[in-house]
């Protein structure tokens, strides 16, 4: 089984990242003297969030160690992914294109995506009515989860792609629309009307989309670790520019590595109201300080321990999407009959 890596975020402006024998140096522009090193094999992926950059030859060395480098706006928009040679057998790619190809057999794999990510919209439900009866409307929550259950009911039934978002709205218009019931503290700071992107228009919805990002780059290595091209998907469709496949592959993470998370950094008043700004633009950022604190209980939330579903072994969260990705290509390859889905219990 793979090991959980270190992840090393640039969040600090102005500072540009290079390559030193087996070191990677952190310096800040302004301040020539200082500098940090750090060995590249303790590295998983390297994120910046800063507009200086990397060097060519650090790029390249990442690239060869199978070190990923993801950069990102300092307000946590994708900009690219540094990749080197394609990994993995050819004939695991060809088949991913084949049956991507093919709606019958494409549309099994994107149900499958899909019963997960709406099994465990309920689940964070159901806690909440199970955890929290005394401060939630357990009536509108009740009837999200039965709306959903049904939901779960049908979908095995779906004979196209079309079909299967068209329950994937729905049952995302109605967890969403019970979720400002999830914000137990801060209501004023954090309320929650609708999911909105693009920019965001408010403090909840700019803190998902940050953590959606960090799982999507996270999504889209694990796919290339296993040897999946992450452009070519079954429930998303294919778009330039677009990691379809780690877009398919997160949703069902979403719910439990990513609301969960921002529900207790709200709750627990991790963060607070006064990290976040509102553009011109009516855009909402969170400052460096929120940042870096997101960050933190992200990386400790992946160390956390669960008992995978189908593997019935002791992981970390942080591995997750890449154990995922591994069944999907065992089932691809023929060794699994189905893709099992990720259901959080």
């Amino acid at each position: 089984m793979k090991k959980l890596g270190n992840i090393l975020y640039i969040t600090t402006p102005e500072t540009y990242l290079s390559l030193d024998g087996e070191n990677i140096v952190v310096k800040k522009e302004k301040d020539e003297d200082a500098s940090t090193r750090l060995p590249l094999h303790n590295l998983e992926n390297i994120v910046c969030f800063t507009w200086q950059g990397a060097s060519p030859a650090l790029m390249g060395a990442c690239a060869e160690r199978n070190i990923g480098l993801c950069f990102l706006t300092p307000n946590g928009r994708f900009l690219a992914r540094v990749t080197g040679k394609v990994r993995g057998n050819v004939l695991l790619r060809r088949k991913q294109f084949e049956v991507a190809e093919k709606e019958a057999q494409s549309v099994l794999i994107a149900a499958s995506f899909l019963l997960g990510k709406i099994s465990n919209c309920r689940r964070v439900l159901e806690r909440a009515i199970r955890d929290h009866a005394m401060l939630v409307d357990v009536e509108s929550l009740t009837g999200a989860s039965n709306f959903m259950k049904e939901t779960l009911k049908a979908i095995p039934a779906c004979k196209s792609t079309d079909d299967l978002m068209g329950f994937e709205g729905s049952a995302a218009k109605i967890y969403f629309g019970v979720f400002n019931q999830l914000i137990l503290q801060q209501r004023e700071d954090f309320f929650f009307k609708e999911r909105n992107r693009r920019p965001p228009l408010d403090n909840m919805n700019s803190l998902l989309s940050f953590l959606y990002t960090l799982l999507t780059n996270e999504s889209a290595s694990a796919l290339e670790t296993v040897g999946l091209d992450p452009y070519v998907g079954f429930l998303h469709q294919d778009r330039p520019g677009r990691p379809s496949l780690a877009l398919d592959l997160m949703e069902e993470l979403r719910p439990v590595l990513v609301d969960r998370l921002a529900l207790s950094l709200v709750n627990r008043k991790q963060i607070t109201g006064k990290g976040f700004t509102q553009k011109e633009s009516g855009g909402i950022i969170m400052d460096d300080e929120t940042r870096k604190a997101v960050l933190t209980a992200w990386q400790e939330r992946k160390k956390e321990e669960i008992v995978h579903p189908y593997l019935k072994e002791k992981v970390p969260f942080g591995l997750i999407p890449y154990i995922q990705a591994m069944l999907l290509a065992r089932h691809l390859r023929g060794d699994l009959d189905a893709y099992p889905p990720f259901f959080w219990n």
